[in-house]
């Protein structure tokens, strides 16, 4: 029985703004080592705290609509009027050396990803409440009361996509959250088909 070498697995995370997205995909990088972040590009002011290349790489529109133009990324969207993208180079070539990798990409983009990649798990993080995330989008005190209603008017359109996922995570409590997206990753890793690969020495040994 020949080794199978299996790619990595690529999972998608999506919720509406100020749902936790971003915080729960630190925490799990944090948490596990074995999983890495694909790096988007935006057109977005950089926020308190953000570093360019960790958080996003930070472009202008001209740059960024000549990588557009070039084909160079595997999705792309414009959400509350600034362009994101992912390096289709890059998520390849994680998948190809067998690592997992998340993208936190907006369900546009998970659509689009999911048309090419139609193995990449999608994870959906919804807010307790409407009044939970107006509240959360208030708090972090980065937009003004406009941007902050348009950002709720365009979380019910982006919650309406939820079905189109394969997980839903309420994220309510952190931690619970937490767990809940790392029994997620664990559980993917643990499918037949990545396990006999990953352990193909010791079935050889046992078989």
């Amino acid at each position: 029985m020949a080794p199978i070498n299996l790619p990595g697995n690529l999972f998608i995370v999506t919720a509406p703004s100020g749902a936790g997205k971003t915080s729960l995909v630190r925490a799990l990088l944090a948490t596990d080592s074995a999983m890495r972040l694909s790096v988007s590009y935006t057109t977005r002011p950089m926020r308190p705290g953000e570093v360019d290349g960790v958080d996003y790489h930070f472009e202008t529109e001209d740059y960024f609509l000549e990588k557009l133009t070039a084909g160079d990324f595997l999705e792309s969207a414009e959400v509350h009027g600034a362009r994101y993208g992912t390096s289709q180079t890059r998520v390849e070539s994680e998948l190809k050396n067998g690592h997992d990798l998340v993208l936190e990409i907006d369900w546009q983009g998970a659509a689009q990803v999911r048309n090419l990649y139609p193995q990449a798990i999608g994870i959906f993080i919804l807010p307790p409440s409407m009044d939970a995330l107006e509240q959360r989008l208030c708090k972090r005190a980065q937009d003004s009361a406009e941007v902050i209603a348009r950002r709720l008017a365009a979380a019910r359109e982006e919650v309406s996509h939820v079905s189109e996922f394969d997980y839903v995570i309420i994220n309510d409590q952190f931690d619970v959250a937490l767990h809940d997206l790392l029994a997620i990753v664990r559980s993917q890793r643990l499918r037949g088909e990545k396990q006999l690969a990953r352990q193909h020495d010791l079935l050889q040994k046992i078989i």
